[in-house]
């Protein structure tokens, strides 16, 4: 009986696609029986009210992935060599006792060990696009643009010249048109030179970490970083069992000083503190510098987001002032472009890429190769460039919409952010608990992420905290979402 598993046609999805999903489903249930024809294409599109070459392009292709067979002047039938093996399957044992509990079960808490401790991280909602006024960091808007020109790179990566280049087990090495892009386009736009040996490319930054957290992280090894700052860089080596040392930040970042000196590794955002989104100065970068060569530390630099600080200049890595070797440069290909792309790479002397080379070899090997040469293409033509401008023109006003609204929305806090950024860092009045805020404003269809996640445990954490990320948000939804946040706030204090 097909009838049932004819649904109406979905928006934004071809025609082919779902009516092939609906036969499949119907297929793979046992509804349609071997010794019936299919309805005629004619009788199908005048039941869903398509082209009937639509209907006979679907059949054509079942028939090809070998699910259907056809029979001259009679139609379209259910491939008999399908049948029996869908019979083969449902005749096997049925697996209950399998998954069913025993007594003997290994006890996976003591093996576990402290291992099983889940460190407080950062919550997002996987239906954050269902909020109407998402203001949530690390997502971005749809760029048609964009999305067009990647889909240009992903058909391009899969010609016969480009495919030769990636379906092939690399083991160790990554794309080499990718990493020349990082080294000749990505890395001088940040002021640092670099050779394709000291480039590692990583699934993302909180991989870049893991790799440097299994690579150096010894049970006496002092981690030092930023307070508020990064939760996964924290959980990451915390978790490699690092001794951990909150430290100083204020309006500029960073705070050098004599207390980084006994560390072992300092982990830090100078382009855009995490979370607060402020930029670390020159001077201190390389006051921050010469107490790592004199004090013999190293420098984890996470240089998440470039810094598009319409106001201001855009200041080099600390990685580009670095000649001795003690700064580890971590960025991202994809955060601003496709966050589920997840690709991002580290810089560093070429001894530790060796290290980490042959660490992530026995991870996976490599990220997937087709991906490498699609961001490969992405950045060699030239669209990266091109989406970083644009990015940059749809902040800017976003950013100054925001902060109007945030005055005269919520005239109680005070927010951290430059100009061009893609969000704010907002501070309340002490008797604010932001989690309730959140409660308040989740009601009105305003997401915001309260900031206390950010902050060192051991001590208690401030709660007047929350960040406002608007990169995903529409600039016609920014000042009515302030305003929904507005009410919510005024209930949540009881106003």
């Amino acid at each position: 009986m097909l009838e049932p598993y004819l649904r109406p046609f979905e928006p934004g999805r071809s025609l082919q696609e779902q009516l092939r999903e609906s036969l499949l489903n119907a297929l793979l249930d046992g509804a349609l029986l071997p010794t019936e024809p299919l309805p005629s294409s004619r009788k199908l599109s005048q039941l869903l009210k398509v082209s009937r070459n639509t209907v006979v392009l679907v059949y054509e292709q079942l028939m090809r992935d070998g699910f259907l067979s056809a029979v001259d002047r009679r139609g379209y039938f259910v491939n008999e060599g399908f049948v029996r093996h869908q019979l083969r399957v449902r005749l096997q044992p049925a697996p209950e006792k399998w998954f069913a509990a025993r007594e003997d079960a290994p006890d996976w808490v003591r093996r576990l060990g402290r291992r099983t401790v889940v460190e407080q991280a950062i919550v997002k909602p996987r239906n954050w696009r269902d909020y109407t006024y998402p203001f949530i960091y690390g997502q971005v808007e749809y760029d048609e643009a964009t999305a067009a020109r990647w889909r240009h790179c992903v058909r391009l990566a899969q010609t016969r010249a480009h495919m030769q280049s990636w379906m092939d087990d690399h083991v160790m090495h990554d794309d080499p048109l990718l990493v020349e892009q990082i080294v000749q386009r990505v890395l001088p736009r940040r002021a640092i030179r670099a050779r394709p040996e000291q480039v590692l490319v990583t699934i993302g930054t909180q991989n870049s970490l893991f790799l440097l957290a299994q690579a150096l992280a010894q049970p006496e090894l002092v981690f030092g970083m930023e307070n508020p700052g990064y939760v996964d860089a924290r959980n990451i080596f915390a978790h490699a069992g690092c001794q951990m040392r909150p430290l100083r930040v204020d309006s500029q970042g960073l705070v050098p000083g004599a207390h980084l000196h006994e560390c072992d590794l300092v982990f830090c955002t100078p382009s855009y503190q995490s979370p607060m989104g402020v930029t670390m100065p020159v001077y201190r970068r390389m006051d921050l510098l010469e107490r790592a060569r004199q004090h013999d530390f190293v420098l984890i630099e996470d240089d998440y987001d470039t810094e598009f600080n319409d106001l201001g200049s855009n200041h080099p890595a600390l990685k580009s002032f670095d000649d001795s070797g003690r700064v580890i440069y971590l960025g991202s290909l994809s955060k601003n472009l496709l966050p589920g792309v997840r690709l991002g790479f580290i810089v560093a002397d070429e001894a530790l890429i060796e290290a980490l080379r042959a660490l992530r070899r026995y991870a996976y090997r490599h990220p997937p190769m087709n991906n490498e040469r699609t961001m490969a293409l992405f950045l060699w033509m030239g669209y990266g460039e091109e989406h970083a401008r644009r990015w940059r023109e749809r902040l800017a006003p976003k950013w100054q919409a925001i902060s109007r609204a945030l005055a005269a929305q919520l005239p109680q806090c005070r927010s951290t952010s430059l100009p061009g950024s893609s969000l704010l860092w907002v501070q309340g009045p002490q008797e604010l608990d932001a989690r309730a805020l959140q409660v308040h404003a989740a009601r009105r269809g305003v997401l915001i992420e309260p900031g206390d996640v950010h902050f060192f445990e051991g001590v208690q954490r401030p709660t007047q905290f929350f960040r406002l990320g608007f990169g995903a948000m529409p600039l016609h939804q920014i000042e009515p979402g302030m305003a929904a946040l507005g009410a919510a706030w005024r209930e949540c204090l009881g106003a």
